[in-house]
């Protein structure tokens, strides 16, 4: 699994100290330094069940000197917003967690983190890496 943050956001760090809790194995992606590409973000919207709009955090400062709570929201639409989110990655709302079952979730909730470790395979892996029974 991997979990993208913003070290800065509370959420975040609370996603973080819940799967550190549960002994989950999984990767942290810091999206404000790795970027994630037009094509990765395609991937995890697809993954979520959600447009771009949906994952934008419109209450930024650069949301508002783009415009983006004018900008459309359709189809027509769909790769402007995205390449925003790439340009602007303080945008893309956190944390986002990829489970290895291939869902994903914004997981600003203890349940929402809970949820996506219920879709991990080695959500409670042991120390010498298998799956407890």
């Amino acid at each position: 699994m991997e979990i993208w943050i913003n070290p800065a956001c509370s959420k975040c760090r609370s996603a973080i100290s819940l799967l550190d809790a549960e002994g989950a194995e999984y990767t942290v992606r810091r999206y404000l330094e790795d970027v994630p590409s037009a094509e990765e973000i395609t991937a995890v919207l697809d993954r979520l069940h959600l447009e771009p709009w949906d994952i934008t955090r419109t209450q930024e400062p650069v949301a508002r000197e783009l415009g983006l709570k004018e900008w459309p929201r359709d189809a027509s639409a769909r790769d402007r917003w995205i390449t925003a989110l790439t340009e602007h990655p303080k945008l893309i709302q956190r944390p986002i967690i990829t489970a290895d079952d291939g869902t994903a979730l914004v997981a600003r909730s203890e349940e929402a983190v809970r949820e996506a470790l219920s879709h991990s395979g080695k959500d409670r892996a042991t120390e010498d890496g298998s799956t407890p029974a």
